[in-house]
């Protein structure tokens, strides 16, 4: 299923990451997506799921590439959580492409929505009726209320709900505070944070104690057979010797750690190996025959990596000498 909101802000990714550290708890085998671009949300989906997230980009693939990768993924698990971005239909122009409903009607997925129910009564209703019959295609398996004030708030909210639609309320969760900060991009990174696994299993909690968690895995078994998909693409290279694969660097540190891991496994398929480095240690580097140098926060850990001269004279010198490099974002 996908889980989504009316805007950013609703407090999907939340909801994703309670939800999915729940069912794996339970026993699933979780593949985790989120609707990409992004990173940040993906780590911890992975977290949460123990199972690597994937992202699913409409706008850097085509739909078959799309959904060649989702049946890709889902090779051996039980479950697909897909974690949309931004409003349900928002996407690249008016007609919705790249939204996170395009997505779910593509891969025959339900829809769960959470929804901000801030000061909120009976509008809720007429949110989630416009949300039910905006696309025909779409299918909405059910709501979640968020940040709901109490009893009688939660029972004025589901009452309005049951009265004008037919769309199931599968929980309502209190106001509580954010327990991952965030800034200008999104949430912090896990990788800036302690105590991960305690704020994954407390959502989880917060999910077992207010969600209707069958309810939400009977519309999941709903979700419409995926399609036969042609085979990933993959870059492939034959009778390559261990002796003459290229070695490729790979920073992966706490400053730079922005990856889609297909690219990874792409690079190995087509037969290189690669090595994961970091800009923050003071070890010496292998020999490399190429550098991947992704994004994250560089910025918050400035003043380490100006003090590590010896790696940034080492990177400097490899620019000198031609060696092939790829570095993107931060």
């Amino acid at each position: 299923m996908l889980i989504s909101g009316i805007s950013g802000g609703s407090g999907k990714t939340f909801v994703s990451l309670g939800l999915a550290r729940a069912l794996v708890k339970r026993g699933l085998v979780l593949r985790p997506f989120k609707k990409g671009p992004d990173y940040i949300d993906a780590a911890w989906l992975t977290l949460a799921a123990r199972v690597e997230a994937c992202n699913l980009d409409q706008h850097l693939m085509s739909s078959a590439t799309v959904c060649s990768l989702f049946s890709n993924k889902m090779h051996g698990k039980d479950m697909a959580l897909v974690e949309g971005n931004r409003g349900l239909f928002d996407g690249g122009d008016e007609s919705g492409s790249l939204s996170s409903s395009e997505l779910a009607r593509l891969l025959g997925l339900p829809v769960i929505l959470v929804l901000d129910a801030t000061k909120m009564t009976r509008t809720a209703a007429a949110i989630v009726h416009g949300v039910n019959i905006f696309e025909k295609d779409l299918k909405l398996g059910g709501v979640i209320l968020n940040r709901v004030a109490g009893a009688r708030h939660a029972g004025l909210l589901r009452e309005s709900i049951k009265t004008y639609t037919n769309v199931p309320v599968f929980g309502t969760l209190p106001k509580i505070k954010n327990p991952i900060p965030e800034r200008h991009m999104g949430l912090w990174s896990n990788r800036e944070m302690q105590g991960q696994e305690v704020i994954l299993d407390s959502l989880a909690d917060i999910m077992e104690k207010h969600l209707d968690i069958p309810g939400l895995l009977r519309v999941a078994r709903c979700a419409a057979d995926l399609a036969v998909c042609p085979p990933v693409q993959w870059p492939k290279v034959d009778g390559v010797e261990a002796s003459t694969r290229p070695i490729i660097g790979v920073i992966r540190d706490a400053a730079l750690w922005f990856y889609y891991p297909e690219n990874i496994e792409a690079l190995q398929r087509a037969g290189a190996e690669i090595r994961e480095l970091s800009i923050l240690e003071t070890e010496s580097w292998p020999a490399i025959d190429g550098l991947y140098m992704g994004g994250g926060f560089p910025e918050t850990l400035a003043a380490r990596i100006a003090d590590n001269k010896p790696v940034r004279d080492h990177v400097r010198n490899l620019a000198l000498s031609g060696l092939p490099m790829y570095a993107e974002c931060g």
